[in-house]
């Protein structure tokens, strides 16, 4: 009865071995794709290639064409290294694959915000990543209040 106190039982050292291979054992990031095309993939299309794998408003703005001030913004993108954020005020580009990994700095209106492309932003445009309005924080009853309004309840 003492050895199996010492050495445990042998449910238990079945136990520790399932514990001990679940540590080893970690969680493999899923690989990102984009309508079945990894990263890598999407970066050497073209952009006749790309434009049938973005939705509807994103092809309609790209086949329009990238007006002067985008087009102006994508080459600065291309001289980017990623380290420096690019500023703009171009909150309707849309992402390409080529800005993964880079810091872009967006104006909202106030002050340019940074953000850093990650792969599942494709797609999408800059302004939704950086909103132009702050949420509500509501406080006490303000002056003039009646009494009803400023009762408050505990919670």
């Amino acid at each position: 009865m003492a050895k199996a106190k010492m050495t445990g039982s042998a449910k238990a050292a079945r136990r520790r071995e399932r514990k001990r291979k679940s540590k080893i054992q970690e969680r493999r990031k899923k690989e990102f794709t984009y309508r079945g095309y990894t990263l890598e993939q999407l970066q050497k299309m073209s952009m006749e290639q790309l434009l049938p794998l973005f939705p509807a408003r994103v092809r309609r703005s790209i086949k329009r064409g990238f007006n002067e001030e985008e087009q102006a913004f994508l080459r600065k993108m291309e001289k980017s290294d990623g380290s420096k954020p690019v500023r703009t005020h171009r909150r309707e580009m849309i992402i390409l694959p080529s800005f993964v990994g880079k810091k872009i700095a967006i104006y909202n209106g106030k002050e340019f915000k940074e953000i850093t492309v990650m792969p599942e932003m494709i797609g999408h445009y800059l302004g939704e990543f950086v909103l132009t309005r702050k949420p509500v924080k509501h406080s006490g009853p303000g002056v003039g209040a009646t009494r009803s309004s400023k009762y408050m309840p505990l919670k």
